[in-house]
């Protein structure tokens, strides 16, 4: 769809989602810097993988550096890393619910942060992506510590968007409905999945190829004067939430 220059940096890019968009980055043109807590093997040519918390403040900092260092700045820092640990709010562990909300949300604070920081210092502009889902839109039964870590996720795209405006760089969330190691459920509980692609419009999960448009456009110059937005690309499920 269009070529981009410049150092990207991909949280979750070992699988899923996350390791498409690691893929579909570097095939435009950039350098991507893959994080995760680990790799089964290697990302791919043109992509450099780190290890990486995202709820570990150190860390963070760390992989900013490192990736910064490559270029002389961030163009680009995606927040996909995420996990999930589903119980019925009456169940639900404290552990649990800290656990996700560490990832999730404190991983994406942690990862604008680290961005913004550099992007300002290089003076460049620069594009922060979050992933958020429908769950942070409207909730989701079984899933009360996901929906909160969600909606604080969308909340925080907001807000950095307002706050960073000044210095030309970009803030956006895309809320996805897609086929992933994390949403394997979906497709192994008969029960669940008919359950839940009964309110998709489109009648399926997306494929991980199927998402990544989205971001290469947001990343992109096509998206110059686009901030602050929550993309849905999830086949209609918004609006049946």
């Amino acid at each position: 769809m269009t070529e981009l220059q410049g150092t990207v940096v991909v949280t979750g890019a070992a699988q899923g989602l996350g390791r498409a968009l690691a893929r579909a980055f570097a095939d435009a043109g950039a350098e991507v810097v893959a994080a995760d807590l680990a790799f089964t093997d290697h990302p791919g040519d043109g992509i450099r993988h780190e290890i990486c918390d995202v709820s570990d403040e150190d860390a963070v900092e760390a992989l900013a550096d490192r990736s910064a260092a490559r270029s002389g700045g961030i163009d680009v820092w995606v927040n996909n890393a995420g996990i999930t640990r589903p119980a019925m709010l009456t169940t639900m562990s404290v552990d649990d619910f800290d656990r996700v909300m560490a990832v999730h949300a404190r991983g994406t604070f942690l990862g604008m942060r680290a961005a913004a920081t550099r992007m300002i210092a290089a003076d460049r502009g620069g594009a922060i992506l979050n992933l958020t889902s429908a769950a942070g839109l409207a909730g989701t039964i079984g899933q009360v510590n996901y929906s909160a870590a969600k909606g604080a996720i969308a909340a925080m795209t907001k807000s950095g968007a307002k706050e960073l405006a000044r210095y030309r760089i970009r803030v956006n969330a895309v809320a996805p409905s897609v086929v992933t190691p994390m949403t394997e459920t979906l497709r192994t509980n008969e029960k669940l999945r008919d359950r839940f692609l009964a309110r998709v419009p489109m009648g399926r999960l997306g494929e991980p190829e199927e998402i990544v448009g989205a971001f290469l456009f947001l990343a992109s110059s096509r998206a110059a004067f686009v901030t602050g937005q929550v993309l849905c690309v999830d086949g209609g499920l918004h609006m049946a939430s």
